[in-house]
């Protein structure tokens, strides 16, 4: 769940809450204010019935033996006699339901016991608290209204709010960290923001990718320093090896050890140049003026690797249907479509197949090479790019540098690369070229 809804959820639920302790609590005040008004008015009414009391009253409410009720049902006066001896004057209030005319009446009741004429009598007042019972009701009723319409407005009003505060914390979390692609080329500009948090964040990131871009130049500069030096030493110990090939009295042994130390010699070389090559491209060391059009750079690898595609007997199909030119480095895309199409016949089955196919969308260019190889494992695809990783290949002319030299000069032109790939049914790279041709 993200930030922002999870911060609005967490504002309404504590406001609805609050509305419903307030609802409680209003509706438990108003019944004891209520019910404590009704008893001062209860024992109002007593000492005026008892005060002004005659004989002739007394006699007709103890003829009837019922309540006498006013004519709204409202009030009701019973006086019963009781037992000489029995006069404590204990004032007594409970609440009962009445049936009255047929009806249901909910009614706060006084008892106390009075003399009269030397008598004693037990006398019951009694009031009905319907109103309350309907006030409650009200209150019940306006505290939903008010709950339902101040969920939908808080709700609202947060997830507004939220996206409103939290707007500059996803523009660093997007400028910052998913569209870097390169340290090197990391955007320092702050994002604005009034919130102290997001500009900590913003700065503690940027302090973070200037210490990587400074050790991620110093790697490049070692690996081109290194590899620079190397290949001096490298070229003269080859020159010498071959020229002690040449002579006459060499063995045969000597010779085949000759040879294999000159094989080994050519491989460390060819490490060397490749990461010469992929330390050249990211120092951005390579002009990018050539106009190149990628049909014809494909036809020009076909025809370099027909031998290849014949010794394995695969099956090419180039269903290049568009003219697309770009301006690039031809001799950097040259390698990089050579890379991903030497790799779809060194990891192809006999007799299999590759496609070529090109198609354009929304005005971006799109070209994919699949073949119908060995394929590869999810944690492979992942693993694609990185340098020495030979995917599962035991060739020894394989270095495991060729996907990450694809992987810089497509970075250096802009272009996006994917592979869709399933174990034993083949892969598909798909390029994209985000600069319009």
């Amino acid at each position: 769940m993200k930030l922002q809804l999870k911060l609005a959820l967490y504002n309404t639920l504590t406001k609805i809450a609050i509305i419903l302790f307030t609802g409680l609590f209003t509706l438990l005040a108003v019944e004891k204010v209520s019910v404590n008004h009704i008893e001062a008015r209860l024992e109002k009414s007593k000492n005026r019935i008892i005060n002004n009391l005659s004989s002739n009253e007394v006699n007709n409410l103890l003829t009837d033996q019922k309540p006498d009720y006013n004519i709204l049902n409202q009030e009701y006066v019973l006086i019963k006699p009781i037992a000489k001896g029995q006069n404590d004057i204990v004032i007594k209030y409970r609440t009962q339901q009445t049936m009255v005319d047929g009806s249901p009446e909910t009614y706060r009741i006084l008892n106390t016991n009075f003399s009269f004429n030397g008598h004693d009598y037990r006398l019951e007042i009694g009031e009905s608290i319907e109103s309350i019972e309907d006030l409650k009701s009200i209150i019940k009723q306006f505290t939903l209204v008010v709950l339902l319409i101040t969920l939908a407005l808080t709700l609202a009003s947060d997830l507004i709010f939220t996206r409103y505060l939290l707007r500059p914390f996803y523009k660093i979390i997007d400028r910052k960290l998913i569209k870097v692609n390169d340290p090197l080329n990391f955007d320092y500009e702050k994002v604005q923001t009034t919130t102290q948090d997001f500009t900590l964040l913003d700065d503690s990131i940027s302090t973070l990718m200037k210490k990587i871009s400074d050790l991620f130049i110093l790697e490049k500069q070692f690996i081109a320093n290194v590899s620079h030096e190397l290949l001096t030493p490298i070229s003269i110990i080859s020159t010498r090896l071959e020229n002690l090939m040449l002579q006459e009295n060499l063995s045969e042994e000597a010779e085949n050890k000759l040879f294999a130390s000159l094989k080994t010699l050519n491989r460390l070389k060819s490490i060397i140049n490749s990461l010469l090559l992929i330390s050249k491209v990211e120092n951005n060391q390579f002009n990018k003026s050539d106009t190149v059009r990628i049909a014809d750079v494909v036809a020009e690898i076909t025809e370099e690797l027909e031998d290849r595609l014949e010794d394995k007997r695969i099956v090419f199909y180039n269903r290049i249907a568009y003219q697309y030119t770009m301006t690039a480095n031809r001799p950097l895309i040259h390698t990089l479509l050579f890379n991903i199409i030497n790799n779809a016949i060194k990891y192809n089955e006999p007799k299999g197949h590759i496609v070529i196919s090109d198609d354009v969308s929304n005005n971006i260019y799109t070209l994919q090479i699949a073949d119908t190889g060995i394929g590869m494992e999810p944690g492979q695809i992942e693993n694609a790019f990185n340098r020495f990783e030979k995917l599962g290949s035991d060739e020894m002319e394989s270095f495991g540098l060729g996907l990450a030299i694809v992987k810089s000069i497509a970075t250096f032109h802009n272009i996006s690369i994917g592979i869709q790939s399933q174990k034993g049914k083949g892969t598909t790279f798909s390029l994209t070229f985000n600069n319009r041709g």
